[in-house]
């Protein structure tokens, strides 16, 4: 039987620097058994929708996102195959009709803001890390990402931040918290934790080997 692969969960707070320790530890481990997935790849599908109608979507509400599809891949990833993880396209709010194939890999590194809000997620996850970062530095962070790289106009940054971002963090992202093996405060570039989860991922690694 093919030993299924580890998954690693990375969740906490828009720009919290989920995304920065995940492909930091990638990056440094230099191997090619780990993958980094995004939850933000499977936002659902909006192109029914007009322009108008997608800036009105609450893309930080768990509905906005394909679970669904994101547990079937795991799945898939676990039993040793290969996925095809959409390629999302954040200014349009669509999915681009190109995909990336990903897998099979002995450790998946998954991050993303509402992955432990959803039991069915968590129970895919053999790690949970929950990144604990202050609230007025997220902000910061998301204002220069979602203005220089994702053109949007700052008023807009600012008017969904009050009107779903924050509240989303309250009811669903801030809750999860307690559901995390670790937690780890500072942000993407703390680097005993960076460290300390690195040298348990060699770890893993190691062990995987030996069964296989």
């Amino acid at each position: 039987m093919t030993q299924r692969c580890i998954i690693i969960g990375i969740a906490g707070a828009s720009a919290s620097g989920k995304s920065l320790l995940a492909h930091t530890i990638v990056k440094e481990l230099g191997s090619e058994q780990v993958a980094v997935i995004a939850e933000d790849s499977y936002y659902k599908n909006n192109s029914a929708l007009t322009p108008e109608e997608r800036a009105q979507v609450n893309y930080d509400h768990p509905d906005a996102f394909d679970h669904a599809l994101l547990i079937n891949h795991l799945k898939q990833l676990q039993a040793g195959k290969s996925v095809e993880i959409p390629i999302y396209n954040h200014t349009l709010h669509i999915r681009e009709q190109q995909t990336r194939c990903v897998g099979p890999h002995s450790i998946i590194v998954l991050e993303g803001i509402l992955l432990f809000a959803e039991l069915a997620l968590r129970e895919r996850m053999d790690i949970r890390i929950y990144m604990d970062t202050p609230l007025d530095i997220c902000l910061i962070r998301r204002i220069k990402r979602d203005v220089i790289e994702r053109g949007r106009e700052m008023e807009s940054v600012l008017a969904q931040y009050q009107a779903t971002v924050r509240p989303m963090y309250s009811q669903f992202i801030e809750p999860s918290k307690h559901y995390a093996d670790i937690i780890i405060p500072r942000g993407g570039e703390n680097r005993i934790a960076i460290d300390m989860i690195k040298a348990k991922i060699r770890e893993l690694l190691i062990d995987f080997s030996e069964k296989n």
